[in-house]
């Protein structure tokens, strides 16, 4: 791939998403930004939601990652279609029957003050680390496709990166976000589509031997069995069911999105059709991997140690240049539709949780949302070299080990509030939830030692919430409250 080709590729891309921005934010305020005047088609909100929940960590890792096993990350993709129908019938009515613009305002209101302020913190920390993980990945592969040429250095090209985020979303925020990630889905599913069909015909596969090579494939099996493999069938789908509730349904990212829609009957059609899309997409990108490995088993191309690293490589270096430019296009657009949305949504959570702007006149609003915004930006930046100067493990695991540790307190606390009438000892939230992970990641840690080889998966984030639950009762009274509604 040309350098040249490929910055005027990205130069013309953030061409498009920054006229995007200035013709949806003409007229904005803070309520734009935050809920985008609750006007957002459903079908929208529903495509824009795919690419901001695979990011550039689906679209680099899980094709590089379909080496045995790896297929089995659709048992996870599985469980998601149980999280979602939760998220659809039971915390979307919750969230519009309260009215809320930060969905951790329900917290407050079943808890107290300091419950409330614990579960946006656990949020921050959480999308704070898991979007700048992402963002790295996407970032690594613009260094090796253009900035490497022109001597650009990694802290530079990142500053670079995280300075075209902010430009196209700090006036229009959310209500801008929903028309630009659409679009970037659009380019993603585009990029997995057309490399399938072009490894295909180079490989001299018609559409029926594509499909048979990928399901005979030994990279392919996708269901496992065995109690003490951390891939097992069961253990997979039920982690997968509860991060879909935690990643989307208590995450304010995801669910700003949601409530932008007019009513809780589009959102929920919202949630249905994103749910399809979302599955048959993963699938593709799993079938994507197994023809990465076929393709280089076959013209007899080394694997790369890191994995992260087969797709750009094939495809910025064997593939050709239809395919070189559409994966740049599909990476730039998985990062930045889940970069622009968190960003987004950080600030948001900041703003409402933390700075109470809800009740300061307009002018005031919007001078605070606009200096959170540079912070989460500046904030990004910091963790993203961070990252890069300390990870050694592969990037999705990352994401997802992260996740497990900062998520399932979020978990406990919904849970607890959901299914129990029961008040807490406002005080004590906080130090529950921080001792939770902690519990968690020692027990972690001597799995393998106590349960006779039992290794713990993606489930951590499970037990988590478990320990965080049972804090709370610990800490709990008898007597009920009522579950809290609209004012």
């Amino acid at each position: 791939m040309n350098p040249n080709i490929a910055l005027a590729i990205l130069i013309a891309y953030f061409g498009m998403l920054i006229l995007v921005s200035w013709y949806t934010s003409r007229g904005a305020d803070t309520n734009t930004f935050f809920t985008a005047n609750r006007q957002s088609p459903w079908y929208l909100v529903a495509f824009a939601m795919i690419g901001t929940s695979l990011s550039g960590v689906t679209f680099i890792s899980v094709p590089g990652a379909v080496g045995p096993k790896a297929f089995s990350y659709f048992q996870v993709v599985l469980g998601y279609i149980v999280g979602y129908y939760v998220i659809g019938t039971v915390l979307m009515p919750l969230y519009y029957r309260m009215n809320l613009i930060s969905i951790y305002g329900y917290l407050e209101k079943r808890f107290g003050f300091w419950s409330y302020k614990a579960g946006a913190g656990f949020f921050l920390l959480a999308r704070t680390v898991g979007s700048a993980v992402r963002l790295y990945v996407a970032a690594g592969v613009l260094q090796i496709a253009i900035f490497n040429s022109f001597g650009v250095p990694f802290e530079v090209s990142v500053a670079i990166t995280i300075l075209l985020i902010w430009l196209y979303t700090f006036k229009g925020g959310v209500k801008t976000i929903i028309v630009t990630d659409t679009l970037q889905t659009t380019f993603l599913v585009t990029a997995v589509i057309l490399t399938i069909f072009l490894i295909s015909r180079q490989l001299g596969f018609s559409f029926g031997e594509m499909v048979s090579t990928v399901r005979n494939s030994s990279y392919s099996q996708i269901f496992f069995w065995d109690a003490n493999d951390p891939k097992n069938f069961f253990k997979q789908f039920i982690s997968g069911a509860f991060i879909a509730i935690v990643m989307t349904g208590l995450d304010q990212d995801l669910m700003q999105k949601n409530l932008t829609c007019k009513n809780i009957g589009e959102a929920q059609k919202n949630m249905f059709w994103f749910t399809i899309t979302l599955t048959f997409v993963n699938f593709l990108f799993l079938s994507l991997g197994t023809l990465l490995y076929v393709y280089a088993n076959t013209k007899g191309i080394a694997i790369p140690a890191k994995t992260d690293d087969l797709y750009p490589m094939l495809a910025l270096n064997h593939f050709g240049m239809v395919v070189g430019i559409t994966f740049l296009l599909g990476i730039t657009a998985a990062t930045y539709a889940s970069s622009d949305s968190a960003l987004t949504a950080l600030t948001t959570s900041f703003c409402i949780d933390f700075m109470n702007v809800e009740n300061r006149p307009e002018t005031e609003r919007a001078r605070i949302k606009h200096w959170v915004h540079i912070g989460f930006s500046v904030l990004f930046y910091v963790v993203i070299i961070l990252f890069n100067r300390l990870n050694s493990q592969d990037v999705i695991t990352a994401v997802f080990d992260l996740a497990g540790y900062t998520y399932g307190p979020l978990l406990g606390l919904y849970a607890f509030g959901l299914f129990t009438k029961r008040p807490v000892r406002d005080g004590w939230v906080p130090f529950i939830c921080l001792a939770s992970p902690l519990l968690t990641l020692y027990v972690n840690n001597h799995s393998a030692e106590w349960f006779n080889g039992y290794q713990f998966g993606f489930e951590r984030l499970v037990l988590n919430g478990l320990f965080t639950y049972l804090g709370l009762w610990a800490v709990s009274r008898k007597t009920t409250v009522a579950q809290p509604v609209a004012a």
